[in-house]
């Protein structure tokens, strides 16, 4: 399978996905970190992740699938909501609480 077809596959098939250097377990940078963190103070127990360390085609490719250069990415329901600074600004306002799929939380 394809980088791009991979992609649209993972973000697709699942509610909350994060594309991030490193793991949810162990994040390899700082802005990776913290968009988990705030992921688990929404209550996302589902959280997928792709680790784009792990393979350069995927790490080029999201940033070309989005059109958004950083890692890490959030897509919930297949649409990119953005890196770490936009996750914590729509924490902050409340907003991506709200965005939050339900079988993401259970």
């Amino acid at each position: 399978m394809e980088a791009k077809e991979f992609i649209a596959k993972t973000v697709t098939e699942n509610p909350v996905v994060l594309f991030m250097k490193g793991t949810a377990q162990f994040p390899q940078c700082g802005f990776s970190g913290r968009a988990v963190q705030i992921l688990k103070a929404c209550g996302v127990k589902n959280l997928v992740t792709v680790n784009v360390l792990d393979d350069d085609e995927v790490r080029q490719s999201i940033k070309d699938y989005s059109n958004w250069p950083t890692i890490p990415q959030l897509y919930i329901n297949g649409e990119f909501v953005g890196g770490s600074d936009i996750l914590y600004e729509m924490y902050q306002s409340g907003e991506l609480q709200k965005m939050i799929p339900q079988q993401a939380t259970a």
